[in-house]
């Protein structure tokens, strides 16, 4: 008897003849890891080693031109000799020459290349050539780049858009308000102006027609928020004393932990919009916010340019909630010769997905 179940046992170890055996797709599933960890280090490692072979190749034709009185002319002639040498290899038309020389007068220092520039791609390091010359704005991107996993496509709007001058600029009572580490985080991913160029509403445009247009190119309004901002809903209702309040737009935001609520205004900032917005951060943390939540969030928009940072500090000082006030702007409405001639928000949505 013993010798069967001992069989048994033995025959409920074999794989069935129709499947895997037990734990197998679990198996896989860590293997597939395994080799895709593996591929993105040697593609990483592949495209650090080429940044910094294009960085000395810069550095050496830099340094003969300044020391040996090289023109100009020895670009092209080093290109059409690396060709031949290496026809297989490309990158080495005169234009990128001209670029890996650009790239190390730029980058100046080897251990610097090797922490920062040789992290991102190639042609990520031609935008910013390209597109900023202050050495700390570009040293910004680069971390942000790193940071969020930007596109290229993604990096020149953030570059076009002025995001380094913009990036923690909102006026807020968040040092008042909020926790220290909570604090900076959160003034960070504010920012003043808030480039809402994708909508050609005009001046004249009230606020639901904004709020709308957002709606409508919600991909773009929330690239231009940030990374972390999850939309939850518009004109999102909340119920007091029997009345009903709409909050213009409601986002959580996941590194925050925290709900963050949007008003938009057409005009120029006004003290009591802060009493407004102090009041819905209060009801959204008595009836949304969870006990893990930190402290809901409030950002009023104006869409005047000349929003008196003055006015709003004063506003801000004694308010009990963490709020930010911060500016927004809009293209004007195009001639309609024009239309035509511009990108479509599927082209714009297209591109921003490479």
């Amino acid at each position: 008897m013993a010798r069967k179940r001992a069989i048994e046992s033995d025959a409920s170890q074999e794989p069935k003849p129709d499947g895997p055996p037990e734990g197998y797709e679990a198996f896989l599933v860590d293997l597939k890891g395994l080799i895709k960890t593996a591929q993105l280090r040697a593609a990483l490692a592949v495209n650090r080693e080429l940044v910094l072979l294009y960085w000395r190749i810069g550095r050496e034709v830099l340094a003969r031109q300044r020391d040996q009185g090289w023109g100009a002319k020895v670009v092209d002639r080093l290109a059409a000799d690396l060709h031949h040498a290496f026809p297989e290899m490309s990158g080495l038309s005169p234009r990128n020459l001209k670029y890996m020389r650009a790239f190390a007068a730029a980058w100046p220092d080897e251990p610097i290349v090797q922490q920062l520039a040789a992290q991102i791609p190639w042609f990520h390091n031609c935008v910013l050539m390209d597109k900023v010359k202050d050495p700390e704005e570009r040293v910004w991107y680069v971390g942000k780049t790193l940071e969020h996993g930007w596109s290229r496509s993604i990096l020149v709007l953030q570059v076009e858009s002025g995001l380094y001058r913009r990036q923690g600029k909102a006026v807020t009572n968040f040092q008042a308000t909020l926790p220290p580490a909570q604090s900076d985080l959160a003034q960070q991913i504010l920012k003043d102006p808030y480039n809402f160029d994708f909508l050609t509403l005009g001046d004249d445009a009230r606020e639901r027609e904004i709020e709308r247009g957002l709606l409508e190119h919600i991909r773009a309004f929330l690239l231009e928020l940030g990374v972390g901002f999850a939309f939850v809903g518009s004109q999102y209702r909340l119920e007091v004393g029997g009345e009903d309040f709409h909050l213009d737009l409601l986002f959580y935001h996941l590194k925050l932990r925290a709900y963050v609520v949007v008003e938009l205004k057409t005009t120029e900032f006004r003290p009591e919009y802060a009493g407004k917005m102090n009041f819905y951060l209060s009801v959204v943390d008595d009836l949304l916010r969870h006990p893990q939540d930190e402290p809901s969030i409030g950002l009023i928009l104006c869409k005047d340019k000349t929003t008196n940072t003055v006015m709003a500090e004063y506003a801000l000082r004694d308010v009990g909630k963490p709020i930010g006030v911060s500016g927004f702007r809009i293209a004007e409405s195009l001639p309609e010769s024009f239309q035509g001639t511009l990108p479509t928000i599927a082209d714009l949505e297209a591109e921003l997905g490479d």
